[in-house]
């Protein structure tokens, strides 16, 4: 594997070694190894997260080797530099039509695909449901148990590049047409109301102490979390900002769904 890293390394330090049939071999195992789940761009490292940027720069230098091609599935037609993942039926994944993954990514058995898009780097766990018209961006990382409702958009971490993908944990609930970028990390077990923005700037702020306590980038554990605005000034006048607001904790159960439900019902959490 080291023999790998550096392989890739130096290709990320001079991209005229893009031009060695070694390199490409190289970079080509990388894709193949993070499309059966052998390594992955970040993996869990005690209570934070280890961003392998191998890995990524290596997902950055597959799309200048490969060429264009003409993919056909049935009557429908991509034009392409990628290939699509298949053998979902031998991998215990539910894929349902449209739904589409790119090769290089990972998705565990019992990941359900409604009509949505799974990108490049991306692993997805075990038991996680990506909705309808749901898309995880590339090397883009979803745990297990989670739920990604309609219209969610996980940013990847390709245009623009960003130091570390997205980064959603297990057992967490996110709801409708909320989207998650540049790096954002949501804690085990939170829950997002409908409509929350998260980028690396964003506000979040937790309203449930006697004094506001504002987190920038991370979403604690258990959070549930709904949309919300404060007040800023410019040169122009006063004008409302968007923000997210923490109005409570899930609490700890061993039955989640019984758990998830009893957050929404509590906090009255439009999802």
């Amino acid at each position: 594997m080291q023999e790998l890293v550096d392989k890739i390394e130096a290709a990320w330090q001079d991209r005229s070694l893009l031009k060695n049939t070694e390199t490409q071999d190289a970079i080509r195992e990388v894709i193949d190894l993070l499309d059966r789940g052998s390594i992955r761009v970040a993996e869990p490292s005690g209570d934070d997260w280890k961003v392998n940027q191998w890995v990524k720069q290596a997902v950055l230098m597959y799309f200048p080797i490969q060429k264009m091609e003409t993919i056909e599935v049935g009557p429908l037609e991509f034009h392409d530099k990628i290939p699509l993942k298949n053998g979902y039926a031998e991998k215990g994944v539910r894929v349902v039509p449209h739904a589409i993954a790119r090769h290089g990514a990972y998705l565990e058995k019992g990941v359900i695909m409604m009509p949505s898009y799974v990108n490049i780097g991306a692993w997805v766990g075990s038991g996680t449901m990506v909705d309808t018209w749901a898309t995880v961006g590339s090397c883009a990382q979803i745990g297990r148990n989670v739920h990604l409702s309609g219209g969610v958009g996980i940013g990847g971490v390709l245009e623009p590049i960003q130091a570390s993908p997205t980064i959603v944990e297990d057992d967490c609930f996110i709801g409708s047409r909320c989207i998650l970028v540049e790096g954002v990390r949501i804690g085990t077990g939170a829950v997002l109301g409908a409509n929350v923005v998260l980028t690396q700037s964003s506000r979040i702020i937790d309203v449930t102490g006697d004094d506001p306590v504002t987190h920038r980038g991370y979403v604690p554990p258990q959070s549930v979390v709904i949309p919300g605005s404060y007040q800023k000034t410019f040169p122009a006048g006063n004008y409302q900002v968007s923000c997210a607001l923490i109005i409570g904790k899930r609490k700890e159960s061993t039955n989640q769904k019984v758990s998830l439900n009893d957050a929404l019902r509590e906090y009255n959490v439009a999802v």
